[in-house]
């Protein structure tokens, strides 16, 4: 598709990312940056170890980092008043994360997201706020709808999160809405599918991450459990369309108001990854595991209405997508993370399917 939307647009701009030390954070302050914008990151540094953010490329050294919480208001005011877009990005991220740890997740996806509304709302020379949500707000889709079926998600279906992670990212939704709306500023919300691409390392206890895992999995010579015999589906979004996504969602007129799903519409069974991961890797072994409860089916996206907003579509396939993944592996094993390497089969599906508390 022809993309009217030009990104020279936004050539002198500046552009806060919050939890922009983060896979896609980092991603789209490079999109930005060539662009021609001012792009100014707000991180803890809190998701990954410091030999990670080397390999995106930042770190506490970075000069366009500041480290601080998103959840702290005299900091974020001053960083909003600096900035003509911002994009919410920052969060404590994976399921498992939330449940463990649910103070955190409270401050990161909740206390952060109405400490940086608020500011942007405050802030008259913001164009416009873009929330990242996540597609998981749609839970499992419609109960009665035919499991033979693939499941497509549209914006307009209702949410039914499974999680604390997308309970929260659900409320940063509506809240977003209720404070920006009648304050006069601009604002979109984007709810991404399954992002991946070179740089993402898994974290520990994170089902999701599929094509990250399965190439380590891979290349370290251990097997690729698919979960539910991988008839999950995901709509798998290349790192590099995800940064352009958001970039356009930031400048296109149709944008603003809207929740837009960010995929490619294609559909992905998890088990047709682990069998592309088998065609780099050809001694790889797959073996079949139990589905962790709080892992989606899965779908893909409806992006009608999100290519008629932003005038654009993604480019990157799956397979070729995931080919530049596994070369990046190739090319810098140590980003396998140390704890990936001394993990088995057998305590990972423990991790992911932890046994219910004992009653009193």
């Amino acid at each position: 598709m022809t993309d009217p939307t030009d990104l020279a647009a936004l050539a002198g701009a500046r552009v806060l990312i919050t939890g922009g030390a983060g896979l896609i954070g980092t991603a789209l302050r490079s999109t930005l940056a060539r662009a021609g914008a001012t792009v100014r990151l707000l991180d803890n540094l809190s998701a990954y170890e410091s030999a990670t953010l080397a390999l995106l490329g930042t770190g506490p050294l970075d000069p366009d980092l500041t480290v601080g919480d998103s959840a702290d208001g005299d900091l974020v005011r001053a960083l909003v008043a600096d900035a003509d877009y911002v994009v919410h990005a920052a969060a404590h991220s994976t399921v498992q994360g939330c449940a463990n740890d649910p103070a955190t997740a409270f401050r990161s996806n909740l206390a952060a997201t109405d400490t940086v509304l608020r500011a942007v709302a405050d802030t008259p020379q913001v164009r416009r706020l873009v929330l990242l949500s996540t597609a998981q707000v749609y839970g499992n889709g419609d109960p009665g709808a035919d499991p033979g079926r693939p499941r497509v998600f549209t914006e307009d279906a209702p949410v039914r999160p499974l999680n604390l992670y997308a309970s929260a990212k659900t409320w940063a939704e509506f809240h977003t809405r209720q404070l920006l709306a009648p304050a006069g500023r601009e604002f979109t919300v984007l709810r991404p599918f399954s992002v991946y691409g070179p740089g993402q390392v898994p974290k520990p206890g994170a089902p999701s991450w599929v094509i990250a895992q399965f190439s380590m999995y891979a290349a370290l010579g251990q097997q690729l459990p698919l979960n539910n015999g991988g008839r999950q589906v995901r709509d798998f979004l290349y790192l590099d369309d995800a940064a352009h996504g958001i970039a356009h969602s930031l400048l296109a007129p149709g944008a603003a108001g809207q929740t837009l799903n960010l995929g490619t519409g294609v559909t992905t069974s998890v088990r047709q990854v682990a069998e592309l991961v088998c065609w780099h890797y050809p001694a790889a072994e797959i073996v079949d595991t139990p589905r962790p409860a709080q892992d989606p089916l899965g779908a893909r996206a409806d992006t009608t209405r999100m290519c008629q907003a932003l005038s654009w579509r993604p480019a990157v396939s799956v397979d070729q997508g995931l080919t530049r993944y596994v070369d990046w592996i190739k090319r810098t094993p140590e980003a396998i993370p140390h704890w990936l390497r001394a993990e088995t089969t057998e305590g990972r599906i423990a991790a992911w399917n932890p046994a219910a508390p004992a009653r009193a």
